[in-house]
């Protein structure tokens, strides 16, 4: 019973119902038929007993008395007989026309059901907060729950919508002082006559410097791909992909292989390209020391544009990839340390995928390594 739906149930519990009241009325009819039959009979038989001379009164008595019982049991088995059947169609009826009622009550949940299912299903923290469920009838109960509901997306929406203006309003304002240190220490590097200390200490604060910056503009980058691209221009993966190998292929300690087939998509071109470069930078940044190899491949696949990049590695378990997406975390759930990257480069990657209503997967290699997919809907779908 438990795994009924509360529609199934009300419709067993109406349709229930209904069939044991018209059993009980059905009994009711037989008890006081079949009284009735017998008052009939009684009175038939005191009245005929008046004149009885020249008849056999014993045998008109038998006669009359056997006509008078089939007579009542016919009636009292076709009323069963007859009766039963008309509760069993009625009872039927009435199972549908429950099932009806039923999920007519029950369409404003289902309303509130499929909302909270499509919020739940949506790709990105705070995406689909900005539905609304809208009712219509009577104040009732079930108006009052989706007013509640209502009440609480709109809460929700507000904080994630503050959560991303101060991710982005923080990042601005830690841009201007980071460029205004930058410039000062190159001022006090180009001076002449300055001594090789100095020299060597503001290349060191450059350094530090540009980590800074870099972290400043990847947390600005991933909160400003929160939020679902409307902008779209026409992209082609695989340009893309040529691009940013060729950028890297120089400076690189790794061997570069390509094999891009055209992915038209539509998109922010920016967006993409910050996108494929995290994905290949951290395929060089994460390899083996010596003879390592990094390979991106793009197609159409079912419908869609693909980005796949794959790099040989260390050995990625498979219960870690799904941590590899958090902001700040990299493998083995290690925080942002060293000089090896913040740990938003997936992050970013992920948020810009959801940005363009797509999707990105990672797989470990069993060699080592990752091979990440990125999923995009097809300029041409």
């Amino acid at each position: 019973m438990n795994r009924l739906t509360i529609r199934a149930r009300l419709t067993l519990v109406f349709g229930g119902s209904f069939f044991v009241a018209g059993g009980v009325l059905l009994a009711v009819n037989y008890a006081l038929v079949a009284g009735r039959l017998q008052q009939n009979r009684l009175s038939l038989w005191i009245g005929g007993s008046g004149d009885t001379s020249g008849l056999d009164t014993a045998a008109i008595g038998a006669m009359v008395g056997d006509y008078q019982r089939v007579v009542r049991d016919g009636a009292l088995d076709s009323l069963l007989t007859q009766g039963g059947l008309a509760l069993v169609v009625v009872s039927v009826v009435a199972v549908a026309i429950g099932w009806l009622v039923a999920g007519r009550a029950l369409q404003p949940l289902q309303e509130i059901t499929g909302t909270a299912r499509r919020i739940a299903g949506a790709d990105g923290a705070g995406r689909g907060l900005h539905e609304r469920i809208a009712l219509g009838g009577p104040k009732d109960e079930v108006r009052e729950l989706a007013a509640t509901f209502n009440e609480m997306l709109e809460r929700l929406n507000r904080a994630f919508d503050g959560q991303r203006r101060f991710v982005a309003n923080a990042s601005h304002e830690l841009r201007t002082p980071l460029a205004l240190n930058r410039a000062l220490v190159e001022l006090a590097m180009t001076r002449p006559g300055a001594p090789a200390e100095v020299r060597q200490l503001g290349e060191s604060l450059l350094t530090v410097n540009e980590r800074h910056e870099r972290l400043i503009d990847g947390l600005l980058t991933l909160a400003d791909s929160e939020n679902e691209v409307t902008d779209r221009t026409p992209v082609d993966l695989a340009e893309v992909a040529r691009h940013v190998a060729d950028q890297v292929a120089g400076p690189a300690d790794v061997r570069v292989e390509l094999d891009l087939a055209a992915a038209p998509t539509a998109g922010d071109p920016v967006l993409l390209e910050r996108l494929t470069q995290n994905l290949v930078e951290n395929a060089v940044r994460h390899n083996v020391p010596e003879d390592g190899w990094l390979s991106a491949e793009t197609a159409v696949v079912d419908g869609r544009a693909t980005l796949t990049v794959s790099n040989s590695g260390p050995t990625v378990p498979g219960y870690e990839v799904e941590s590899l997406f958090q902001p700040f975390r990299r493998l083995n759930r290690d925080r942002i340390g060293g000089g090896r990257g913040f740990g938003l480069g997936l992050s970013i990657v992920r948020a810009i995928a959801r940005a363009h209503n797509g999707s990105v997967e990672a797989t470990p290699r069993p060699q080592g390594g990752l091979s990440v997919t990125v999923s995009l809907p097809s300029r041409s779908a």
